[in-house]
């Protein structure tokens, strides 16, 4: 039994003199509550104590080692625990307006005695157990009074000692509101206290009976006859706005799971599924959930296989779902035979703003299809159709519809393919249409012919801000097309330009200079500068005249006589020049007088036979030198 007990102290009735006002009689006026001035009349009979005992009966040495109390009747008078805090003075609770008055409940005057009790029985959950048995010194502390029907009665002070300092009451992990104590009480008193049934329901005190809004209980519940584990960070997050559920591997069954609990969920606005592998069962489950859930604005299921078995229903949520804005279906492997699916929803939605359908297998019979669909759209402002496989046909729908759509501000058509047929298009797409903002066509084989033909359209372009060509092979000549074409439109009014990864020159950037003197806030994107192209390799004359030999298949003296005019077989350097433009062998001047003090050896100012034929003998050994390293250096084929 331990040594320390906390003393509380009941008394029914207030003196007459005293200043305390009831509370219930003087709502807006915040009573105040004083100290008895005479102090309590002494215990001349035993005093009814409630001790805690133990569920084993190990004396307790420590007060981490407090375990869940049961009570008993001990004659044995009140005493403070040498481990709990000392308070010098009483802490009185006063009633706080706007919160529910606490029950005070009396002792029957029969009795003439002060009841000490040594602890509280809490109600509480396994969690504030555990942090109970980690804060026992103060554990036993706490306390909160129930609502009784004696809140209307007058002069009822409850006071024990007590320092609230260190608990924190909005944390529900570390406060436990006591309960039963009171009721305890009154059970000793009239002699109706069973043992065995206070045992039962401080074992069962746990197990909740009402509703769990939360739904929790129905997630857990569902997961157990789904045989899934339950994922705990959805349990501590399905309160909260935006879900993040990706990468946590729910698979179908999982997603059943927490397909139950969402149906029903009221929290969750914004909800990300992305990498769950959810296969078509899994898609066809959210498309369930959707079917109840009125909340969910923004849906991400990317990267989950629904595949074509599940585009149908999809298509059908975004058609009836009143409050879906936001959906995201990307790498999903959705193909042309789901492209009819996806048609009509973005024929029919009439919520749906934003759709991402990148990174699937869209052919050129889906542009085909989904052109239309897009043309006759009334809804959705931004269509993500990047990393597909439009080209050809498809691409010329894609940008037939573009033209003709009257909403959509913003649309990605990146890494398809379009082509020379493509940038045709959009040259069309362009003029037509007058209410698209951002355009984003990078990677799309576009040539710098494409690119010209494109400008064409930007040309009379007025509303579009943001174009994206990046990542094609149209280089600076398709660079400098697009700028050219921004400045023969003064209604331009493009704020951002994109040519990441393509190299400019010089004169891109001259005239990118004059797109700024026109449109001062304009920004650009681009490779970097091409670098300065490299001077050519010098090439000695020798080269030339050693070529022009072999290819003519000449001997040498046949080539030395066609300057030896006389037949001497020496020429003087005049004589040389002259042969040498006879011969239509081109020269500079520096390498005509290069070739004359090379070949001219003894400094005469003539060239015999000699000379040359030495000159000749050495170019050609230099000639093998310079092959047989060029040979050294090349990788050796690989042997077996």
């Amino acid at each position: 039994m331990m040594d320390a007990q906390k003393n509380l102290t009941v008394s029914r009735g207030q003196p007459k003199e005293s200043k305390r006002q009831c509370r219930h009689h003087h709502g807006k006026r915040k009573p105040s509550i004083e100290e008895p001035t005479s102090p309590p009349s002494p215990v001349n009979e035993e005093s009814v104590s409630v001790d805690i005992l133990k569920l084993d009966d190990r004396p307790t040495t420590s007060s981490s080692e407090k375990r869940s109390p049961l009570l008993s009747i001990s004659p044995k008078p009140v005493s403070r625990r040498p481990d709990s805090r000392p308070s010098s003075t009483r802490s009185t609770f006063e009633h706080i307006p706007g919160t529910r008055p606490a029950s005070r409940r009396t002792v029957p005057e029969s009795c003439g005695k002060h009841l000490s009790t040594t602890s509280t029985i809490s109600r509480s959950s396994n969690r504030s157990r555990k942090s109970h048995a980690d804060s026992s010194s103060h554990g036993l502390n706490r306390g909160q009074s129930s609502d009784s029907d004696s809140d209307h009665e007058e002069g009822k002070v409850t006071t024990f000692e007590h320092d609230f300092n260190a608990v924190d009451i909005t944390d529900e992990k570390a406060f436990d509101t006591d309960l039963e104590v009171e009721d305890l009480v009154g059970h000793f008193l009239d002699g109706s206290y069973d043992a065995h049934q206070r045992i039962a329901h401080l074992l069962t005190s746990d197990q909740s009976t009402t509703y769990d809004h939360t739904g929790k209980t129905a997630y857990i519940d569902t997961c157990k006859k789904l045989g899934v584990v339950p994922a705990s960070y959805f349990l501590r997050h399905m309160q909260d706005r935006h879900l993040n559920m990706r990468h946590h591997g729910l698979g179908p069954a999982g997603m059943r799971a927490l397909a139950e609990s969402l149906s029903s969920n009221t929290s969750v606005l914004e909800l990300d599924l992305s990498d769950n592998w959810l296969g078509a069962q899994g898609g066809l489950a959210v498309c369930e959930m959707l079917k109840d859930n009125c909340f969910i604005t923004e849906l991400n299921l990317s990267d989950n296989r629904l595949g074509t078995g599940c585009a149908p229903h999809l298509a059908q949520i975004m058609q009836q779902n009143v409050t879906l804005t936001h959906v995201t279906l990307s790498g999903n492997e959705f193909d042309d035979h789901s492209a009819p699916y996806f048609a009509e929803a973005i024929l029919n939605t009439t919520k749906v703003l934003y759709l991402n359908l990148s990174h699937n297998s869209f052919g050129d019979v889906s542009g085909t299809i989904l052109g239309p669909a897009i043309a006759d759209n009334s809804c959705i402002k931004e269509l993500d159709l990047s990393w597909n496989c439009i080209r050809r046909k498809g691409a010329v729908a894609i940008t037939q519809g573009v033209k003709n759509n009257i909403f959509m501000k913003k649309i990605d058509l990146s890494w398809n393919g379009f082509g020379l047929e493509g940038a045709i298009g959009l040259q069309d797409a362009l003029k037509g249409n007058s209410v698209l903002e951002e355009l984003d066509i990078s990677n799309n084989r576009i040539t710098a012919e494409g690119a010209v033909i494109i400008g064409k359209g930007l040309s009379v372009n007025e509303t579009l801000t943001t174009l994206k060509m990046g990542k094609n092979p149209m280089q600076s000549a398709g660079c400098y097309g697009i700028c050219a074409a921004i400045l023969r439109n003064p209604n331009c009014v493009l704020k951002v330009i994109d040519f990441n990864d393509i190299l400019v020159n010089k004169d891109f950037e001259d005239v990118f200079k004059q797109v700024q003197e026109q449109i001062p806030d304009i920004q650009l994107t681009h490779g970097g500068m091409e670098p300065p192209p490299k001077p050519k390799a010098k090439v000695h004359p020798m080269v030339k005249l050693v070529n022009y030999i072999e290819k003519h298949e000449l001997r040498l003296v046949d080539f030395f006589n066609k300057f030896d005019k006389d037949g001497s077989m020496s020429v003087t350097h005049e004589e040389f020049v002259e042969g040498i433009e006879e011969t239509g062998i081109k020269l500079s001047d520096g390498e005509i007088e290069e070739l004359l003090n090379e070949l001219d050896r003894d400094g005469d100012g003539e060239i015999n036979y000699n000379e040359l034929v030495v000159s000749h003998v050495d170019f050609q050994e230099k000639r093998e030198q310079i092959n047989t390293v060029l040979t050294v250096m090349q990788p050796r084929p690989m042997t077996t």
